[in-house]
Parts: C-alpha cells; sequence; structure tokens
C-alpha cells in the first residue's frame, strides 16, 4: 500500500478506513478467546463496535487520559464532520461520537502506528471485559 496522506483526509475518509481496522482487529479478539459460533461472536462483537460501545469507551478514554493531543485532533476531526447518514438506533451525538472514534483509528492505521493501535485496542479489550461499558 502507497502512503496515503492522512493528514488531508476529511474525518469521514478517515473513520470508512478506521471501523474496517477497529471491526478486524476486534474480530481477531474473539476468535482469538476461543469463540467459534457465528451467533456469539456477533452478539459479543456489539460489546466492542456499536456506537454505544464507542461513546462508553470514548468516555473512558477522557477520565482516563488514554489519548495524546493529537489523537483527539483527528477524534475530532471524525466526530465533527457532516454526514448525510442517519444515526441507526441511536442518537446524533452517539453516532458522532462513534464516527470520531473511527476516525481515530483510521489516522492510526494510516499514519502506520500499529502499535498504538494494538495498545488501545489492548486497553479497549480490558474495559470491556472488565464491565467498565456495561449497557
Amino acid at each position: 500500500m502507497h502512503k496515503l496522506q492522512y493528514e488531508q483526509m476529511n474525518g469521514l475518509s478517515l473513520a470508512y478506513i478506521g471501523d474496517a481496522i477497529y471491526e478486524l482487529e476486534v474480530r481477531q479478539h474473539l476468535i482469538s478467546l476461543g469463540l467459534t459460533k457465528v451467533n456469539e461472536l456477533q452478539k459479543r462483537s456489539k460489546h466492542y463496535v456499536s456506537a454505544k460501545a464507542h461513546a462508553a469507551l470514548f468516555e473512558l478514554m477522557g477520565i482516563d487520559d488514554v489519548l495524546t493531543e493529537t489523537e483527539l485532533i483527528y477524534f475530532k476531526r471524525g466526530r465533527n464532520a457532516k454526514s448525510h447518514t442517519k444515526a441507526k438506533n441511536t442518537d446524533v451525538i452517539t453516532y458522532r461520537i462513534s464516527t470520531g472514534v473511527e476516525a481515530l483509528f483510521g489516522f492510526l492505521y494510516l499514519s502506520q502506528q500499529q502499535e498504538r493501535v494494538s495498545e488501545l485496542m489492548t486497553w479497549i479489550f480490558n474495559q470491556v471485559e472488565s464491565g467498565r461499558t456495561s449497557e
């Protein structure tokens, strides 16, 4: 893959790639836990990938001071982007926060910060599995 100029990308483009990266990380994690039944995988993945889960995780990121200033800039780029799609099963604010989280992961991936992606995903797995994001 040639290096994309992520600095120039809008928040929705970052969120588009970030959504895929985030989802792949979650799927790999769930498979690594030994889960094999598709229904169980889908059910468990919602605790990580839904807009509500993203919003809860982002709130905890603020409480725990997890993100750098640069990461927050890219989160805000996604959160503040004007989307032409409507939020499904959630309110607009939660949907925008979710888009911001996805944009953050898009930025990290495109800027080739795989170690940071892994770090944040490990933190996320720990939050969800310890019950801190209970819906």
